[in-house]
Order: structure tokens, then C-alpha cells, then sequence
């Protein structure tokens, strides 16, 4: 087996020594070990498996390769990657590979990711930001402070897809995200902390809970029934008297009156009078709506036709919807029995 490199990579987003059988029987029968540093996460597995293992400096990589390839002359030698990857030692790894004699060069996986093990990284900054000796304006943020932030990307990430953006929409999604593990991150400080994994637990048992038909016996086929499911699901759990409870009354006017009208779909109340609902339909019909494209086009327009009249008439359009909702609503609890 002499004459033989092996560069042995390895995860740091695993824990140390969860390694492939083919790594550790390369570990075992190397006649040399080497590593960067004494405080390679490998260092401990390695004395307790009774591997023998010797630092050799990393920097700079030309000086790096040369040692190895010459260690490994008639020998096994094996090095096991440094956390960054030892940046450049591959290419100074190269010219030598031709020359007449040079050992074999092998690149062995010894560990990798699983999908989402990069969140980890995610986690870890998070946490060094938020730590004494940490980023003084992360470390005074609040959950409340951090509420406009978390409605700002949200909109942003909107934006993104609605204008099909992929790579806007990717960094998007991160700065999203980063808003969920900043939450997580402070509510560790509480008195009864929760973290990130609470967090990933629950959606992750809420989905399981809420898709019997994946996850158990239950049947559904259609995406009709999983909706039906769903809902079921969620009154069972919730325990809400009424379709309008747990539907925020901050959100945007727009979108709580899309809420409100597919929560209200099995209780027969009107949303509009009928002299409002005929004005919309000749207004909408004057606009030559056809087919799906054109009637969003239409209704769009018609949107902001209303809101360009209301403006003109000193009116606040968003609150004008807001206020009638809030009397949509009341109407919706008090047919179902409820106090307003």
C-alpha cells in the first residue's frame, strides 16, 4: 500500500469520528497520520481508536504538499483535511502528480452534509453575533425591535417571486430565515428558553400531524380532501369557536379580506350589499375581462381605480377596507352566535 496520498475530508457539521468504515480502515492502516493542528475536532477520536497521529502545519500549501509527497514515498500517508479545506493545497498538489515516481493521490470522503446541515452554520453565527464580544446592535435587539424586519423581508420575499426573480428570491429566503434563528437566538435568553431546535420540532410535528394521509392511514386524494383534512385538523387542535379566530387583524387590508372570504366560505354572510357587489360586476364587466390573465389584469385595474377615486376624495383606502372588514367580521361571529 505504499506510495499512496490520501487527502481524507471530512464534515465539521457532524460530530467528530462519525466516519465511513473505508475512512477509519484508512486511518487504521496508514502508516502515517497527519493533521494541521492539535485542535482538529479528530484529534480525540483518533487517540481513542489508538491512532497515532502528527501535526504538520498547514501553511503555507506549497511547503505542505511537497511533505506530503514526500512522506508518502513508500509509505501510506494520509491527511486529514482541515476544516476550511486547506485552501490551495490542491493546486499545489498538481505540478507534482506528473513527475516520474510521484505517489498515488487519493481523495476520500470520510464524512459529508445531510440536506440542512448548513443551518448549523446558520445557528453557530447567530449565536457568536448575539455573545459578549458579539455585534452590539445584534445584542440589543428584541423580539419586538426585530418586528419590522421580519415584515420587511417577508414583503421582499413577495416581491421576488412575484417578479420571478430566482436569485433574488434565494437571497430572500436566507435573510428570511435569519429572522427565524434571530427570534430563536433571543428567546434562549428567557427565563424558560426555547430555541431553534423547539422551533424546528414543532412545525416538523405539526406537519407530520397534519398530513395523516402521508403519515399514517388516512386517505386523501384529491388536494380538496387534504385541504378539508387540514382544516379539520387545525379546529380539532385549536378549539376555535369562531372561522375568524387566529386570523390577524394587522394584516394588510387585502390580505385579511382574502382570509376572511375563504374562512367565511361555509357561513352565509354577504360581504358586500348587493348595490356594492353590481357596481363592482359593470365596472369589472366594463373592463372586458376574459379569460384567468386578463380578469387578474381587470380586477387589478379596477383596485386601483378605487384606490386612485378614494385618494382624489381624501379618503385612506387601506382603512376605509380595514373598517369595513372589521364589520364584515362582526357580522361573520354574530351568525355564528358569537360576541363581536
Amino acid at each position: 500500500m505504499g506510495d499512496r496520498l490520501v487527502l481524507l475530508a471530512t464534515t465539521p457539521r457532524v460530530a467528530p469520528g462519525l466516519l465511513t468504515d473505508e475512512a477509519w480502515s484508512l486511518l487504521r492502516l496508514a502508516d502515517v497520520v497527519h493533521l494541521a493542528d492539535d485542535d482538529h475536532p479528530l484529534v480525540a477520536p483518533l487517540a481513542t481508536a489508538g491512532i497515532a497521529a502528527s501535526l504538520l502545519p498547514a501553511h503555507p500549501a506549497a511547503d505542505l504538499a511537497v511533505r506530503l509527497l514526500d512522506a508518502a514515498r513508500g509509505r501510506t500517508v494520509v491527511w486529514v483535511a482541515s476544516a476550511d479545506g486547506d485552501p490551495g493545497l490542491a493546486e499545489a498538489l498538481v505540478p507534482a502528480l506528473d513527475a516520474a515516481g510521484a505517489p498515488a493521490v487519493d481523495v476520500v470522503l470520510g464524512s459529508w452534509d445531510l440536506p440542512g446541515a448548513h443551518l448549523l452554520d446558520l445557528v453557530a453565527v447567530m449565536d457568536r453575533l448575539r455573545s459578549p464580544g458579539g455585534c452590539p446592535w445584534d445584542a440589543e435587539q428584541t423580539h419586538e425591535s426585530l418586528v419590522e424586519y421580519l415584515v420587511e423581508e417577508a414583503y421582499e420575499t413577495v416581491e421576488a417571486i412575484e417578479t420571478r426573480d430566482d436569485d433574488a428570491l434565494r437571497e430572500e429566503l436566507g435573510d428570511l430565515l435569519l429572522q427565524v434563528a434571530f427570534h430563536a437566538r433571543i428567546a434562549e435568553e428567557h427565563d424558560e428558553p426555547w430555541g431553534i431546535d423547539d422551533v424546528a420540532d414543532g412545525i416538523a410535528a405539526k406537519l407530520v400531524r397534519r398530513h395523516p394521509h402521508v403519515f399514517a392511514d388516512h386517505e386523501a386524494r384529491t388536494p380538496d380532501e387534504v385541504e378539508a383534512s387540514w382544516k379539520r385538523l387545525k379546529a380539532e387542535e385549536k378549539q376555535r369557536a369562531s372561522v375568524t379566530d387566529g386570523i390577524p387583524v394587522s394584516l394588510p387590508a387585502l390580505v385579511l379580506a382574502g382570509k376572511l372570504l375563504r374562512r367565511a366560505s361555509d357561513v352565509d354572510v354577504a360581504a358586500a350589499s348587493p348595490e356594492a357587489s353590481a357596481a363592482a360586476r359593470v365596472a369589472l364587466g366594463s373592463l372586458g375581462a376574459h379569460d384567468a390573465s386578463s380578469r387578474s389584469t381587470a380586477y387589478g385595474d379596477l383596485l386601483l381605480a378605487v384606490a386612485a377615486l378614494a385618494h382624489a376624495d381624501g379618503v385612506d383606502a387601506e382603512q376605509a377596507l380595514r373598517e369595513s372588514l372589521r364589520a364584515y367580521r362582526a357580522r361573520i361571529r354574530t351568525t355564528e352566535g358569537l360576541p363581536d
